[in-house]
C-alpha cells in the first residue's frame, strides 16, 4: 500500500524535459511510483491543473543557528526549498574547544556582526552544547523538517586551535596539522567539505578581520587537499573580488584551490549588471582557466532582485562602503553631526561612487531611495515616498535630503533603495549568463541579515516571473535550474528529480498565482527580534521525505527532515 498519491498534477521532473500529466505515489519517503497509479493508498491528493516539481535545493544559506528554534527553516521552506546547504562564507558554529567557553561568546558576537544574526537570538535560541562538528551535526538530527548539509567553517577550525591568535596570527606547523585534523575530522562526521572567506567585508564582534582572512595561500591549499580526500565533498570561497571583479591573484587562488582538491568550488555573488558589461567575463575567466587546470569553479546568482532595508541607525551594507564603517560606526548624536557636515558628505559620497566601491557603487544614488518606515512628527506623510522627489520640493540635494530625515528619527529611519539594474539589458544579460555551464542560480543568504534583506523567496519569485513576468527561461528549465542542477553540484544522491525510487522532496504549487509576498517586519525570534518574512503565494504543498511539512504556506508540526552527510547523501563531484 502507498503512503500517499497525488493525482494528475503536471510533472515538471527536474531533468528540463517537458512536463506530463501523471499521478506520483509516495512510500516510505521515496517516489515508489510515476504515472497512472492504481495501487490502493491510505491518503489520496486531487492535483488536477496544480504543478509538481521536485523540492527546490538552495546552495547558499546561513541556517546554521536558526534551525534550532525554527526548525523549518522559514521562509525557505514556504518557498518550496527541501534542501539547504549552510556552513557558508568560513562560518560555522562548531567546532568549538571544550575548555574555553569564551570561545562561543566571541562565535556568536561574530555571527551577529558578519551575518547580521541577532545576538539575543543566538544566545537564547541554540543550545552550545557540542564540542566538535560531529557533536554539531547530532544536535540537529531528527529535529528539523528541511534537509541540510553544512560546510565546515575555516574560522572555527582556525579559533579551535589556535585560540585568539586566530585573528592576526599564523599557525605554526604543529599548529596547521591540527587544524587539517580537525578538518579531516569534520569531513567523517559528514561536513560537505570546506568554507573560507578573504573578503575584506568581514570583520568579526571586535571590528577585527575575521580569522580566515589572515591565512595564507599555503594554507588553504592543504585545506583543499585535505578536501580531495574525503567522499562527497567540496569548496565555498569568499574572495574581496566577488563583490565586483577577481584580481589575478584571486583567480589563481581559485583554480589551485579547486584543482587540489579535484572539487568543485562555489562562491557567491556574481552580480549582474548591464551598466558594468566587463564584470561577468572577467569573473567567468576563473571558471574557463579553472577547467584547464583540472578543476571547477562555480558562480552563484541570484535570478531575482533582492529586496533589501537600510538604515543609518544601524549596520548594514552602507557601512561597507569603503570610509563609511568609521563615520557610521560612531556613538549617534556624533554620527549625526558628522553626516551634517557638508564636506564630509562630500567626501563619503566621492568615495561610494569609486572604483574602489565595487558593487557598492550602486547603493550611491540616493535620489533613487523609498522611505520606509518613520518614527518622528518631522517625518509624517513621507513613507513610500522618493527621495528624489522630497529633495526637489526642499531645494537640496538627495543625499543631504536623507541624512536630515533619518537624523529626524534619530536614524531610525528604514530605507528602501531602488536597484539600478532593473533595465531591459541587464534581464538580457542575466538570461544569457545563467545558460553558462559554471553558473548556478542561487544565493539566499537565507537565514541571515534578518533584518537587512529576505533572499528567501527568490524560488517562488523567479518561477512566477518565468511563468506570468518577463518569460525569460521555460517552466521546465526554470525547476531544472532550481532542482536537479544544485543537486547535482553537491553530489546529493537521489534527489532534485521526480523519479521512481528517489527520495519524495516535492513541490505542488499552483502556476497561476506562484509568486512571493512583499518582505515584511516580523517579530519572531528569540527575544522578540525582528527579520524580514515573506509569505508564499501558490504553494499548495511542501513533502520532504514523503512527509507533509507546509501545507497552504502553514508548516504542518512534522519534522522529516534530514542532517545530509558526505559520503553516505552525497557522492563525489570529481574535477578530473
Amino acid at each position: 500500500m502507498l503512503d500517499h498519491v497525488i493525482k494528475g498534477a503536471t510533472v515538471v521532473d527536474g531533468t528540463g524535459a517537458p512536463g506530463f500529466v501523471a499521478d506520483v505515489g509516495i512510500r516510505d519517503g521515496r517516489i515508489a511510483a510515476v504515472g497512472n497509479v492504481s495501487e490502493e493508498s491510505r491518503t489520496v491528493e486531487d492535483a488536477h491543473g496544480l504543478v509538481l516539481a521536485p523540492g527546490f535545493v538552495d546552495p547558499h544559506t546561513h541556517y546554521d543557528a536558526q534551525l534550532f528554534w525554527d526548525p523549518y527553516a522559514t521562509p525557505s521552506l514556504n518557498h518550496g526549498v527541501t534542501t539547504v546547504a549552510a556552513g557558508n562564507c568560513g562560518f560555522t558554529l562548531a567546532p568549538l574547544h571544550p575548555s574555553r567557553p569564551q570561545d562561543a561568546d566571541y562565535t556568536r558576537r561574530m555571527m551577529s556582526k558578519v551575518e547580521g544574526m541577532s545576538l539575543v537570538a543566538l544566545e537564547e535560541g541554540a543550545p552550545w552544547s557540542w564540542s566538535g562538528f560531529g557533536e554539531y551535526l547530532d544536535a540537529l538530527e531528527g529535529r528539523i523538517a528541511v534537509n541540510a548539509g553544512f560546510m565546515v567553517g575555516h574560522c572555527a577550525l582556525r579559533r579551535y586551535v589556535m585560540g585568539a591568535d586566530a585573528v592576526g596570527g599564523q599557525p605554526s606547523e604543529e599548529q596547521l596539522a591540527e587544524i587539517v585534523r580537525l578538518l579531516h575530522e569534520a569531513m567523517e562526521a559528514g561536513a560537505w567539505g570546506f568554507s573560507t572567506t578573504q573578503s575584506s567585508t568581514h570583520s568579526d564582534g571586535d571590528g577585527q578581520p575575521v580569522a580566515s582572512r589572515h591565512a595564507r595561500p599555503e594554507e588553504l591549499l592543504a585545506m583543499a587537499r585535505a578536501v580531495g580526500e574525503h567522499e562527497g565533498t567540496q569548496i565555498e570561497a569568499i574572495v574581496a573580488g566577488c563583490l565586483d571583479q577577481f584580481s589575478d591573484a584571486e583567480i589563481d587562488l581559485f583554480v589551485e584551490l579547486s584543482a587540489a582538491a579535484g572539487r568543485p568550488l562555489n562562491w557567491n555573488v556574481l552580480t549582474i549588471d548591464a551598466a558594468v558589461p566587463e564584470r561577468v567575463p572577467r569573473q567567468l575567466y576563473a571558471s574557463e582557466r579553472a577547467r584547464k587546470a583540472g578543476g571547477r569553479v562555480v558562480a552563484l546568482t541570484m535570478p531575482i532582485l533582492t529586496p533589501m532595508n537600510m538604515s543609518l541607525g544601524t549596520f548594514c551594507a552602507l557601512n561597507l562602503i569603503p570610509g563609511w564603517g568609521p563615520i557610521l560606526g560612531l556613538p549617534v548624536p556624533e554620527r549625526i553631526e558628522r553626516l551634517r557636515d557638508p564636506e564630509v558628505r562630500a567626501e563619503m559620497l566621492r568615495r561610494a561612487e569609486s572604483k574602489e566601491a565595487g558593487v557598492f557603487r550602486r547603493l550611491a544614488d540616493f535620489g533613487r531611495y523609498v522611505i520606509g518606515d518613520t518614527y518622528s512628527a518631522a517625518n509624517e506623510g513621507l513613507t513610500g515616498r522618493v527621495v528624489r522627489d522630497i529633495a526637489a520640493e526642499r531645494g537640496q540635494d538627495p543625499f543631504a535630503t536623507l541624512v536630515e530625515i533619518c537624523a529626524a528619527d534619530e536614524l531610525r529611519t528604514v530605507l528602501w533603495p531602488m536597484p539600478t539594474d532593473n533595465d531591459p539589458a541587464s534581464w538580457a544579460l542575466r538570461a544569457e549568463t545563467w545558460q553558462h555551464e559554471d553558473v548556478l542560480l542561487g544565493g539566499s543568504d537565507a537565514g541571515a541579515h534578518l533584518d537587512r534583506m529576505c533572499g528567501a523567496p527568490y524560488t517562488t519569485r523567479f518561477l512566477g516571473d518565468c511563468l506570468r513576468g518577463r518569460k525569460l527561461v521555460g517552466l521546465e528549465q526554470a525547476v531544472k535550474m532550481l532542482t536537479d542542477d544544485p543537486a547535482r553540484l553537491f553530489g546529493l544522491r537521489e534527489r532534485g528529480r521526480i523519479r521512481e525510487g528517489w527520495h519524495a522532496d516535492l513541490v505542488l504549487f499552483d502556476p497561476e498565482r506562484i509568486d512571493a509576498g512583499k518582505a515584511t517586519l516580523v517579530h519572531d525570534l528569540p527575544g522578540d527580534s525582528p527579520r524580514l518574512d515573506s509569505r508564499a503565494v501558490g504553494i499548495r504543498t511542501v513533502w520532504v521525505n514523503g512527509v507533509a511539512a507546509i501545507r497552504d504556506d502553514v508548516v504542518t508540526g512534522a519534522v522529516p527532515g534530514r542532517v545530509l552527510r558526505s559520503g553516505r547523501d552525497t557522492g563525489t563531484v570529481s574535477t578530473r
